[in-house]
């Protein structure tokens, strides 16, 4: 479950959260209770971030931001994708792989996202959005002039505005849902301490290795 409760249907009397609410699941179906959506997540990210209408109007008119914009769309979602592994999210990842192939980008393209830098299958104009992405997300904002360089040669100022902006928005839902067990995102820390067998006691591994010395 979600670290924070979900707004059932019969609290919600902002009428934009509940156009989504009808939007999204059914006008007969409290999502907060009956879960799940047409692309097959549970929903929890609308009813959590439903507990707060200003937070909520604020996300969706982020999303509907590139709609408008003169970014290439496959790029722009390329960015996305990539900020959601990068960022360890399931949820953002998975969704616009999914996004991904309703703009008809090829599955070598997609599958290759984890590993893009060894991979051949895209554009210099791709890899330099991939490469910013990475600077962007795992780099804090420390972008090499050399990666904001090669930007430059395919993308004009407004459209690498539009770039960053979207995907640093997708970088911050992404550490969000991790954040709040969102979506895919509830789920259980995967790294964690493996026990040693019965009878190890409190044996000094490094003795082990070094010999005794």
């Amino acid at each position: 479950m979600p670290r924070l409760r979900e707004v059932p249907r019969a609290e919600v009397t902002d009428e934009r959260i509940r156009y989504f609410y009808d939007r999204l699941f059914a006008p007969d179906r409290d999502p907060a209770v009956d879960h799940g959506t047409a692309t097959g997540t549970p929903g929890d990210w609308w009813t959590v971030f439903a507990q707060d209408p200003d937070v909520f109007h604020h996300a969706v008119r982020g999303f509907a931001l590139y709609r408008n914009a003169d970014l290439d769309p496959a790029l722009r979602e390329l960015g996305q994708c990539r900020a959601g592994w990068a960022r360890g999210s399931q949820f953002v990842f998975s969704q616009h792989c999914k996004q991904m192939r309703a703009l008809r980008m090829e599955e070598e393209k997609i599958a290759a996202i984890p590993h893009w830098q060894v991979a051949d299958c895209y554009s210099p104009a791709e890899r330099a959005v991939l490469a910013y992405t990475d600077a962007l997300v795992l780099g804090g904002g420390r972008v090499p002039d050399g990666v904001f360089d090669a930007l430059r040669e395919h993308l004009p100022e407004k459209e690498i505005l539009q770039l960053t902006y979207i995907t640093c928005m997708y970088d911050m839902h992404a550490t969000m849902s991790r954040a709040l067990r969102l979506e895919y995102d509830n789920r259980d820390e995967p790294v964690v301490e493996v026990a040693a067998p019965e009878g190890y006691g409190s044996r000094d591994i490094s003795a082990d290795l070094t010999g005794g010395r």
